[in-house]
């Protein structure tokens, strides 16, 4: 359980996330204190118990996917955002530099000004830019992982199922 608490800390800007976490730390207690078979280190699981935990993930899981998707589009517009916001930058910086155009001494410190504005509004779109970036990459990681764990729990479960089902059900 201590697992996903530290993935949920994470996720905290994630809202469903945290009850995707919820029900793995559920499913994984259940695991974890139910009956265990002597000698093959297997427990026993009622299916329908588990079916129920695979059915509220489901539900949980598409929410995630959301957000993720959101992310992306967010980022895209934060991007878009600072673009534009650097593109009007320049055009102030060109106006102020053509406005100072007469004297030579102040023609060179415009210019030496819009270069640094220039400089800055590039260095601050591709931070932001970086930071969006980060950002989505860390959500998709973490739904990821997530999704991971739930395929390899499910994996897992089905594995016993078909153990105990070609064995003819001799465990029950």
């Amino acid at each position: 359980m201590e697992r996903s608490q530290a993935l949920e800390g994470n996720s905290s800007r994630f809202g469903e996330g945290r009850n995707v976490l919820r029900l793995l730390d559920e499913l994984e207690e259940l695991i974890e204190t139910s009956t265990r078979i002597p000698i093959t280190g297997k427990v026993l699981v009622d299916d329908h118990t588990l079916l129920d935990f695979l059915d509220r993930i489901r539900t949980g899981l598409p929410e995630e996917l959301r957000q993720a998707k959101w992310l992306t589009k967010e980022r895209q517009r934060v991007i878009q955002e600072a673009e534009a916001e650097c593109q009007q930058m320049i055009e102030e910086t060109k106006a102020y530099v053509a406005k100072l155009a007469g004297e030579t001494e102040i023609v060179r410190m415009a210019q030496q000004k819009s270069e640094e504005i220039l400089a800055e509004a590039r260095r601050q779109a591709a931070e932001l830019q970086n930071d969006a970036r980060q950002y989505a990459d860390d959500v998709l990681r973490q739904i990821e992982h997530t999704l991971s764990k739930s395929i390899n729990t499910v994996r897992k479960g089905r594995e016993e199922l078909q153990v105990t089902w070609e064995r003819g059900g001799q465990d029950y």
